[in-house]
């Protein structure tokens, strides 16, 4: 992904994003088995060359608008405190109930973990976040199992808040619109300072008043 500004003014620039897909292997087009016309319609791997480029540019496209929103400010009237009530409400997820999310405690790694700006480009699998929660590897089979159970309680818990949803045909999910509106604002809002804060609590406090 690359960022730069385009028709620059003193009065200021237009910043523009363009993708660029060196290895396509984890990329997927629907289209026949090559060499066979007739055949059997399926989610395949992204070919070299020219032959999937309609793909490649809707995956471009795509990628640069996500890496775009990641950046964008969150323009809403809903509180912080309207989105952290709705979030610590427990759900349902297909016929089975799912804990509330806890974001400014037990869940805040989890969070910040799938905003990850890499993510932004092609989503993430299971692997990714266990990498991210288990850095030190290991060959134990037992053990990579219940890594792989603790992380797909979490992609579960994420779904059913609605944060994140699956990509069609892959193992891959990506942020909702929903889920990256409501992370960016709680963690905008724990990494503010208290400088940055107080203007705004004088504010309420003066309309309170």
């Amino acid at each position: 992904m690359t960022l730069y500004d385009k028709a620059y003014t003193a009065k200021g620039s237009v910043l523009r994003a363009e993708a660029t897909i060196h290895n396509g292997d984890d990329f997927r087009v629907y289209r026949r088995k090559e060499g066979d016309r007739k055949g059997r319609m399926a989610w395949r791997r992204l070919r070299r060359g020219i032959a999937d480029l309609h793909r490649r540019a809707q995956i471009s496209h795509k990628a640069a608008a996500r890496y775009l929103d990641a950046f964008a400010t969150v323009d809403d009237t809903t509180t912080l405190d309207e989105l952290l009530q709705r979030l610590e409400q427990p759900r349902q997820w297909r016929g089975r109930r799912v804990r509330a999310l806890r974001p400014l405690a037990d869940d805040r790694a989890l969070l910040s973990a799938i905003n990850h700006g890499e993510f932004a480009i092609n989503g993430f699998r299971n692997r990714h976040l266990r990498a991210l929660f288990f850095p030190q590897t290991t060959d134990d089979k037992k053990e990579i199992r219940r890594r792989s159970a603790w992380i797909s309680r979490k992609l579960r818990l994420l779904r059913a808040h609605a944060l994140i949803t699956k990509i069609r045909g892959t193992h891959r999910y990506q942020l909702t619109s929903t889920g990256r509106k409501v992370i960016v604002a709680i963690l905008s809002a724990l990494r503010s300072t208290l400088a940055q804060l107080t203007p705004a609590t004088a504010q309420l406090t003066a309309v309170a008043a």
